[in-house]
């Protein structure tokens, strides 16, 4: 077969793009993709208890986009599911994001009702405010408030999961799980919350069963495509490539780390089944010292399933480690850390490329952004309506 369309990596980015140019520019495309499985880290599968288990950790599904939804509903059915999270404050589990009902949990009575009437006071009920701006305020009780959830539900946690403090990364990470003045006990307070019906990797088995796309898995890319900088072309199996090429992996292995490796957070899960139900929602947070708990939370996955076995359960307690595409743990690069050192050489990198018209980069890694699914999936239908 001859190939219009060449993709690098089979997750959302690759995938949505892949199944755009064969559906609707009827484009032969072939997707190449160094893993076992398609689907990326939304990978999921039944393990023998009956339970649903995501291979590279929790993935829910929450989006106000109405045409991401429309999108991915030609491919699963979905079932209404809000995620809830708890996170160990103190030895009590309370809401996490910290609410209304966490101060009156951490707090004695008229403790908690001043505190929430000053939040409110402050900026309004049902709002969301980054812990770094209600450090900022000047009332010494929003002050104490914001001192005492910043020790304990960002500091630690933050520590465990980038390896810096909050203020040493960038904002609209911290921004992504602000302080609710508020009630909504919800994780996400996204319009559209669901599950696919019959989980991820199926979304990505529909996705990819049209006749004009081909997937070859087990595949290193670097055995097949090759990008000459200086002539500003793209080799596939030797010979030049002049149809669309999307990589989807990260920049800094495209141009074999020219200008060193670009930093990433890398995860470990370590999987376990249990009897029964182990804990109270399907995600409970550890903002503790690392001292006290190296993970940073635990995952109970039939909790987020529509219907779920009750003998047994599969949990995921996962660790944050510093990525080392060397090491035995923590090789897998999950986040891009967003320091402006990286930030440069990912512009660097980026500025190599952009002479290779007909190559695009997409993705988290790609665009090194820490995009959530209908993010990316919004970006691959944006990049194919660019291209196509």
């Amino acid at each position: 077969m001859k190939y219009d369309v060449i993709v690098i990596g089979c997750g959302f980015a690759g995938s949505v793009i892949a199944e755009r140019f064969a559906s609707q520019s009827n484009k032969k495309v072939l997707i190449l993709e160094k893993r076992s499985h398609i689907g990326g880290n939304m990978y999921d599968f039944i393990v023998d208890n009956g339970v649903r288990y995501h291979e590279y950790g929790p993935h829910i599904f929450h989006t106000n986009s109405k045409d991401v939804v429309d999108y991915l509903s030609n491919f699963t059915e979905w079932y209404p599911y809000e995620h809830r999270v708890l996170g160990l404050i103190q030895g009590k589990k309370v809401p996490i994001p910290f609410n209304l009902t966490s101060i009156e949990q951490c707090f004695e009575h008229d403790k908690a009702e001043k505190l929430k009437q000053v939040l409110v006071e402050a900026y309004g009920m049902d709002t969301k405010v980054p812990i770094l701006r209600l450090k900022e305020n000047p009332n010494e009780e929003v002050k104490e408030l914001a001192d005492f959830i910043y020790e304990n539900v960002f500091k630690y946690y933050t520590m465990k999961q980038w390896g810096l403090t909050p203020e040493e990364i960038d904002p609209g990470v911290t921004a992504r799980v602000p302080v609710l003045v508020g009630r909504d006990d919800r994780y996400f307070q996204d319009k559209y919350q669901c599950m696919p019906k019959n989980g991820y990797t199926a979304i990505f088995e529909n996705m990819l069963k049209h006749e004009n796309i081909e997937v070859r898995l087990n595949v290193d890319a670097h055995e097949h495509l090759r990008v000459d900088i200086q002539e500003n072309k793209v080799y596939f199996d030797n010979e030049e490539f002049t149809g669309t090429v999307i990589f989807t992996g990260a920049v800094d292995d495209l141009l074999n780390y020219e200008f060193g490796d670009l930093s990433y957070r890398s995860l470990e899960f370590d999987k376990q089944t249990h009897d029964g139900t182990y804990q109270e929602v399907a995600t409970v947070n550890y903002p503790t010292p690392a001292e006290m708990n190296g993970y940073t939370r635990i995952t109970e996955y039939k909790l987020m399933m529509e219907t779920y076995p009750s003998e047994k359960t599969t949990i995921a307690v996962e660790y944050p480690y510093a990525y080392n595409r060397k090491a035995d743990k923590g090789n897998i690069p999950y986040y891009p850390i967003f320091t402006s050192e990286d930030k440069e050489k990912y512009e660097m990198y980026c500025d190599k490329i952009k002479g290779i018209t007909n190559l695009h980069v997409v993705g988290r890694l790609a665009d090194y952004k820490y995009y959530n699914m209908d993010q990316i999936v919004a970006r691959a239908l944006m990049v194919y309506k660019n291209i196509k």
